[in-house]
């Protein structure tokens, strides 16, 4: 899907269309209403500016127009700030994304059965055996999958037609917003190996940097180096890596159910919190934590037999901490309840800028048997003098 949060607001506040928008403001971002006008009424004096953002913040999307800029997702609102000032400033709203999220790969999978979900804005899908799925290399099925898409929802997407799971990923990069690439193994040579490493799914900052120091700075120079070479400077299983995918090689296959291995929740604050002089804020705050993760729990029917903490304090130092149950937990009461006694075996000595919660060791609600009631409630913090 193409700048996926920030279409999905566009479609809320259609006045904001072709400006520099970008999204991940809290509900300070929330634009003020006005007697008599509707949401999509309201004058831009209405919305948040980043130029007034304060506090530590990232982005979690942005449009086109405040990508031209050098904004980005997970960049901090306040670089994006000295970048763009003038941008607009939206709070998410993770239910409406979902809700979208679910709708358009509905219609993909009315068309298409076969899908691997991605994520909330992104999915593979098998056309071989697809009616038409093959007719002008598979862009007549991209554009009905297109056409429904923008049809039903308003919003567009841009797709890659490739061999395998690699190459299509990297296709639908081509031509975005909204367009649609073919990628065939024989354009590798002119599509693919002129590219930055970087822009390969599977090289991080890390390794593009090791990369380049040794003078790889484009795919066709990884495609030009000895496979034992690769592996002896990048490892056995990932210098092998680096060396098939730059040939375009790819075996996996769409997987159209997995089981999720774990699921965290955390948060970033505006400003340092102390555990001893905020403990009733941070509280709140695991509070709210463990009540989300009890809901996602609920959502994908499952519970948790881990349970652990994230800490991270003013000097970026971070900290975790796992409880092993003997029975698995659901509910927000036993998350918190665990949660808090993993905390306290991490050092709360230093004021805290991020707080998560995290579970894992997952198991279907179907298969756990009825249990005990669960025992009493621990506050966060209350060992804390």
């Amino acid at each position: 899907m193409d700048a996926f949060y920030a279409s999905v607001e566009l479609l809320r506040y259609p006045q904001l269309t072709g400006l520099p928008v970008v999204i991940g403001g809290g509900r300070d971002a929330q634009p003020k209403p006005l007697d008599g006008l509707a949401i999509d009424q309201l004058p831009l004096s209405q919305f948040a500016r980043l130029r007034s953002y304060t506090g530590r913040g990232v982005i979690t999307t942005a449009t086109y127009a405040a990508r031209k800029f050098g904004i980005g997702s997970a960049m901090g609102l306040m670089k994006a700030a000295a970048l763009c000032p003038d941008a607009l400033l939206l709070p998410t709203d993770f239910e409406r994304y979902r809700d979208y999220s679910r709708r358009f790969k509905q219609i993909i999978l009315d068309i298409a059965p076969i899908m691997e979900n991605r994520g909330v804005d992104e999915v593979f899908i098998d056309l071989t055996n697809v009616p038409g799925g093959q007719r002008e290399g598979g862009r007549v099925i991209a554009r009905l999958i297109q056409k429904q898409i923008f049809l039903e929802t308003g919003l567009t997407c841009s797709i890659g037609i490739a061999p395998n799971k690699l190459l299509a990923k990297m296709a639908s990069e081509l031509d975005k917003p909204n367009g649609i690439s073919v990628l065939f193994e024989a354009d590798l040579a002119s599509k693919i190996w002129p590219l930055p490493c970087k822009k390969m799914n599977g090289i991080g900052p890390k390794s593009n940097d090791k990369l380049t120091a040794f003078g790889l700075h484009t795919l066709g120079d990884i495609a030009a180096c000895d496979t034992h070479w690769l592996i002896k400077n990048f490892g056995k299983s990932y210098g092998a890596w680096l060396y098939e995918s730059a040939h375009g090689r790819d075996e996996r296959d769409i997987v159209t159910h997995s089981e999720p291995v774990s699921i965290s929740r955390e948060t970033t604050f505006e400003r340092d919190l102390h555990p001893k002089r905020d403990k009733a804020q941070l509280g709140e705050v695991f509070t709210k934590l463990c009540e989300r993760l009890a809901s996602d729990l609920d959502n994908k029917g499952y519970q948790a037999k881990t349970i652990g903490i994230k800490l991270r304090d003013d000097t970026f130092q971070t900290t975790t901490r796992d409880i092993s149950l003997t029975k698995p937990v659901a509910s927000a009461k036993d998350i918190r309840r665990a949660a808090g006694n993993a905390l306290k075996r991490a050092p709360l000595n230093r004021p805290l800028r991020l707080l998560g919660v995290k579970l894992s060791r997952l198991v279907k609600t179907s298969d756990v048997q009825l249990d005990t009631p669960a025992p009493s409630t621990l506050d966060l913090f209350d060992d804390v003098d």
